[in-house]
C-alpha cells in the first residue's frame, strides 16, 4: 500500500514570529554593538594621539556614552544581555571582546 500524499499543511514550518523578531533584533543590535565598540576604540586612539579639540573630545565622549545607554535600554526592553550579543565565531573565538 502507498504512502498517503502529503498536502502542503504538513509541509509547512511552525515559525513562532515573537523568536523571529527577537532573534531579528539580537543580530542588528549585535551589528550596532560592533560598529560602537569600533567607534569607541577609534575614539580613544584618536584622544591619546591629541587629534581632537577638548571640545570634540568632551561631545565625542557625550554621545559615546548617549549610545551605551541606549544599547543598554534595547537589549533590556528585548531580553537580551551584553552577552546575547557576542556571536561565538568557532576557531576564530568570540566577535566581541568579553571585557564590556
Amino acid at each position: 500500500m502507498a504512502d498517503p500524499p502529503t498536502g502542503p499543511r504538513e509541509n509547512r514550518i511552525e515559525i513562532d514570529k515573537d523568536a523571529v523578531r527577537r532573534d531579528l533584533m539580537k543580530l542588528v543590535l549585535t551589528i550596532i554593538e560592533l560598529l560602537r565598540q569600533l567607534m569607541e576604540r577609534q575614539a580613544i586612539r584618536r584622544v591619546e594621539n591629541s587629534e581632537l579639540t577638548e571640545e570634540q573630545e568632551e561631545d565625542l565622549g557625550t554621545a559615546l556614552m548617549l549610545l551605551s545607554d541606549a544599547m543598554d535600554e534595547l537589549t533590556e526592553q528585548f531580553g537580551l544581555t551584553p552577552a546575547d550579543l557576542n556571536l561565538d565565531l568557532g576557531p576564530l573565538g568570540p566577535l566581541l571582546p568579553r571585557d564590556r
